[in-house]
């Protein structure tokens, strides 16, 4: 049976966010780019109704999305050099880290405004909500600390003014936290870190700290398999993607990926993990075993090699999207009422 979902690929060189449409299983289309503003950031979050938003760093807005007509619909102003957002449940409130700002912005969706502002400290970036929509936890880049924010008057009363910064989790002044993916359990919250050899593992109860190493700098991407046992860490400089249990805490193998990667995202229907490449040279020139191109996407079977050792080779393919891949988020037409459902159909048939 055909499946109707679509990837988003933010291609910050380009402004624009490129669309790859999967039918099924090793069956990708790109099917159109969506022109935004200049250097789109991060993944584009999208709310169940099908709204998607994403960051422009450069221009201090972000914009709103139409994953059916792929057009933008809007731009709303936040703070400076936007860089993250974190989607609270029930698609009433988006938060934006604003690297320039020192501050993440809380955006009201039925308002389509900035509505506050909360200081959370040097150069924030990507974060993660917790699936009550009582938390944020957000990377503070510059100052080598998590911020974690209590959002429950936000939740309870609609209160923006009452949400605050109740923890600073200290990583590492000089490791550079960058993006963080909370486990599908809720005890742990694993962040990459740009300047670092090791993972950052945070239980998310008693806030104690865990260090895992990969032996490389260069972490930038969270994601985790679709079973929960194990999260998927891209490292930049070593061009890999490192798979460690979730449970205990041992990196069980590692994948090499093209150049360069940086964001990822799961498709849990068919266990395949999809990375965005973001290094603007071709690797053959420098290492011709990596058969790699810039601008594309590894897609990688999950299914096709054991994550929990070193055993086997995994199926991968590229995927060409734009100029200068980010991030990439996936959405599930099918879960859209059935009159968006039929506006795609009718405008992929016109």
């Amino acid at each position: 049976m055909a499946r109707n979902v679509e990837f988003f690929s933010t291609d910050t060189d380009d402004g624009t966010i490129s669309v790859v449409a999967k039918a099924g299983p090793g069956e990708h289309r790109r099917i159109d780019q969506i022109r935004v503003g200049n250097a789109p950031r991060g993944g584009v979050k999208f709310t169940r109704s099908g709204r998607g938003f994403v960051c422009n760093t450069s221009q201090n807005t972000i914009s709103e999305i139409d994953p059916v007509a792929h057009t933008e619909v809007r731009r709303i102003e936040v703070g400076h050099g936007p860089r993250g957002q974190g989607l609270l449940p029930g698609d009433t409130y988006l938060l934006v880290s604003n690297s320039g700002s020192d501050t993440v912005s809380i955006v009201d969706l039925e308002l389509n405004v900035e509505i506050h502002q909360v200081p959370v400290g040097r150069d924030p970036r990507h974060m993660g909500i917790s699936a009550d929509g009582r938390s944020a936890w957000v990377c503070v880049w510059g100052a080598g600390y998590v911020s974690k924010l209590d959002l429950t008057a936000l939740v309870e009363r609609q209160d923006a003014a009452g949400v605050t910064e109740v923890a600073r989790i200290p990583v590492d002044a000089k490791a550079h936290p960058y993006s963080l993916g909370i486990d599908p359990s809720g005890r742990r919250v694993f962040v990459a870190n740009t300047q670092a050899t090791y993972v950052t593992v945070i239980d998310t109860a008693t806030h104690e700290t865990h260090r895992v190493d990969v032996g490389f700098i260069g972490g930038r991407g969270v994601a985790f398999s679709p079973d929960g046992r194990h999260a998927l860490i891209t490292v930049e400089s070593i061009s890999r993607v490192y798979v460690i249990d979730v449970d205990t805490l041992a990196v069980t193998r590692h994948i090499p990926v093209g150049g360069g990667p940086r964001g990822l995202v799961v498709d849990p229907a068919d266990s395949t993990a999809y990375v965005t490449n973001f290094s603007r040279t071709n690797l053959r020139a420098v290492a011709p075993e990596l058969d790699y191109d810039p601008n594309t996407l590894t897609v990688i079977d999950l299914g096709s090699a054991p994550l929990d050792r070193e055993e086997g080779v995994f199926d991968t393919e590229p995927l060409y999207v734009g100029f200068g891949p980010c991030s990439v988020t996936m959405f599930d037409l099918d879960t859209l009422p059935e009159q968006e459902r039929q506006r795609r159909t009718e405008r992929l048939t016109t």
